[in-house]
């Protein structure tokens, strides 16, 4: 295994590709998760060229590119009935996926879409299992993955719905996005982990704390998340790939997450 953190929190601080990757090193992490967006480092209009220097960005401090997370301000969707719609979040998937291509990651982070009182639970499933369907042709092109991850949405809220949809999908490069964090909120990640198994193509880690009232902390350390049944679940389904920080906090917090993430997996 390998230990990462996302660009999403780092941006968040200020800081673009040529910045924070000197930090990322210091802290001790082994790679970064970078970013489609409207006007970073990576955008639709970034040339291939302009990919291969962010690639020798990353050898130059001894760091890999771990996946991407599309962040622009309109990603479509898959689930509204609006062709439109429809259309935006298969080209935001090509632009990412032919960026990762390039930059040799290996896994994108996309999100269908959620419920909402114009689009029942029902339908909403429907949709998102013909939408996702419809991007198989951009894994076959890439050969990158496009994993669902899970964003309280009010979708796909068992890991038994998102399997059954992976399993109607049926394509080897489209599956889960594991967010330890994001289904605490109705579950326990290592049960998700488990029934989710061969369909997780990536993993964020994250904790939160259920009680007194539900708290987002800076430290993985501290929060209600099972790091021992996560851990072995993991392992028990052969998921050898990175574990990506998705933790807000200061340097000093993003450097005590790696080191125990390291510790994790004996890093």
């Amino acid at each position: 295994m390998q230990t990462g953190i996302t660009h999403l929190v780092l941006r968040r601080q200020g800081g673009e590709l040529a910045a924070v990757l000197p930090k990322v090193k210091e802290c001790g992490y082994d790679g970064l998760e970078v970013l489609l967006t409207d006007d970073g480092d990576i955008t639709f209009e970034t040339t291939e060229a302009e990919l291969d220097q962010i690639r020798e960005l990353f050898a130059q401090h001894d760091l890999v590119p771990m996946g991407m997370c599309p962040s622009v301000s309109n990603r479509g969707s898959l689930v509204t009935g609006q062709q439109a719609d429809r259309e935006q979040f298969q080209r935001v998937c090509l632009s990412a996926a032919r960026a990762c291509r390039r930059l040799g990651i290996d896994t994108v982070l996309i999100i269908p879409g959620g419920v909402t009182p114009g689009v029942p639970y029902d339908i909403c499933y429907q949709r998102a299992v013909e939408g996702l369907k419809t991007l198989r042709p951009i894994c076959d092109e890439t050969g990158v993955n496009l994993a669902v991850e899970y964003v309280w949405n009010n979708m796909f809220l068992s890991p038994l719905e998102m399997r059954q949809c992976l399993d109607e999908v049926d394509h080897p490069n489209i599956g889960f996005y594991m967010d330890t964090g994001n289904c605490m909120s109705y579950g326990y990640a290592e049960q998700w982990i488990h029934i989710l198994g061969k369909h997780i193509k990536k993993v964020h880690t994250k904790n939160f704390k259920r009680r007194p009232k539900w708290e987002w902390p800076s430290l993985l350390s501290d929060g209600d998340a099972d790091w021992d049944a996560i851990m072995a679940a993991l392992r028990y389904i052969g998921y050898d790939g990175p574990l990506i920080s998705e933790m807000s906090g200061t340097w000093e917090e993003h450097a005590e997450n790696a080191r125990f993430t390291r510790g994790l997996y004996g890093g």
